[in-house]
C-alpha cells in the first residue's frame, strides 16, 4: 500500500481513526495533532478515536464490529494504533492482534500507523524491548512507525518533563510531543516551525491508587495553558531529527 502524503494544497481532507487506551486520549492528544496538521497545512484534519482506559489492541479486536465498522466504512485515511503500554504485553500478543486488525485496514485502504508508547518512569528497562518490538512489526507489516517512545527516552533525566505527576501518562509537553510526531509524519514534513506553543485548556485528574479512571475536570474559562517556547522548540528539533 502506497503512502498517502497530506501536504498544503491537497484535495481532499485527511481522515484519522485513533485506536488505543488513555495514551491516545489523555490531555485531547488527537486534538493536538488535529491543530498542528492545521498549522502545518492550512486544513484541519477530520478525527475518530476508539480509545478506552487500560485497554490493549487484543481487547479492540475482541470488540470486533466497532472496529470492524469504522475500518471498513468510515473513509479513513490513517488508523493510528496504540497498543497498551503498563504493562506492555510484548511483542507475540501485539503481532497477534495487528494480524487480525490489519487485514481490515488493507480492505478498507486505511494505513496503518504505529504509536509507539514510553514505559513507566520508574522503569526505564521496559524501553528496549518496546522500541524494539514496534520497530520490527513497523518493518514487518509496512505500517508507518510514529517514535514517540524513543523521543521520551531523549529526554529522559533532563529538565523536559514529559511524564505527568503520576509516572506514567504524558506531561502537557508528552502529549505536545506525540501530537508533533503524528503530525509531523502524516502531513509529510520536517518544517515545524509553523506550529505554535498551545497547550491544552482543562486540568486532567487521575488518582490511580484510588482507582479512578483518568477524566478531566473543565475549567468554565478556557483558559488555554501555554508552553515554554524554549522547551517545545526542543521538542521540534527532536521530531525533526528522528523522522528524517
Amino acid at each position: 500500500m502506497q503512502r498517502r502524503a497530506f501536504a498544503a494544497g491537497r484535495e481532499k481532507t485527511m481522515r484519522v481513526l485513533f485506536i488505543g487506551n488513555s495514551h491516545t486520549y489523555f490531555n485531547d492528544m488527537p486534538a493536538l495533532f488535529a491543530r498542528m496538521c492545521q498549522e502545518l497545512t492550512g486544513e484541519r484534519p477530520e478525527l475518530t478515536m476508539l480509545a478506552y482506559s487500560g485497554r490493549s489492541l487484543a481487547w479492540h479486536r475482541e470488540e470486533y464490529f466497532p472496529l470492524r465498522f469504522a475500518l471498513l466504512h468510515g473513509r479513513f485515511d490513517y488508523c493510528v494504533l496504540q497498543q497498551q503500554a503498563h504493562p506492555f504485553p510484548g511483542e507475540q500478543a501485539t503481532e497477534e492482534a495487528l494480524r487480525q486488525i490489519l487485514p481490515l485496514c488493507e480492505k478498507g485502504g486505511v494505513r496503518p500507523v504505529l504509536y509507539m508508547t514510553w514505559p513507566e518512569k520508574a522503569k526505564p528497562e521496559n524501553a528496549g524491548p518496546m522500541i524494539a518490538c514496534y520497530r520490527r512489526l513497523a518493518e514487518r507489516y509496512g505500517a508507518l512507525l510514529a517514535p514517540v517512545g524513543e523521543l521520551f527516552e531523549r529526554f529522559r533525566g533532563t529538565d523536559l518533563e514529559l511524564y505527568w505527576q503520576d509516572g506514567e501518562h504524558a506531561s502537557p509537553y508528552g502529549s505536545f510531543l506525540a501530537a508533533m510526531t503524528l503530525a509531523a509524519l502524516l502531513c509529510d514534513t520536517r518544517d515545524l516551525s509553523a506550529l505554535s506553543d498551545r497547550g491544552f485548556d482543562f486540568r486532567p485528574v487521575y488518582d490511580k491508587a484510588a482507582g479512578q479512571l483518568p477524566r478531566a475536570e473543565e475549567d468554565l474559562r478556557r483558559e488555554e495553558l501555554a508552553l515554554d517556547p524554549e522547551k517545545t522548540a526542543r521538542l521540534k528539533a527532536a521530531v525533526a531529527e528522528a523522522l528524517k
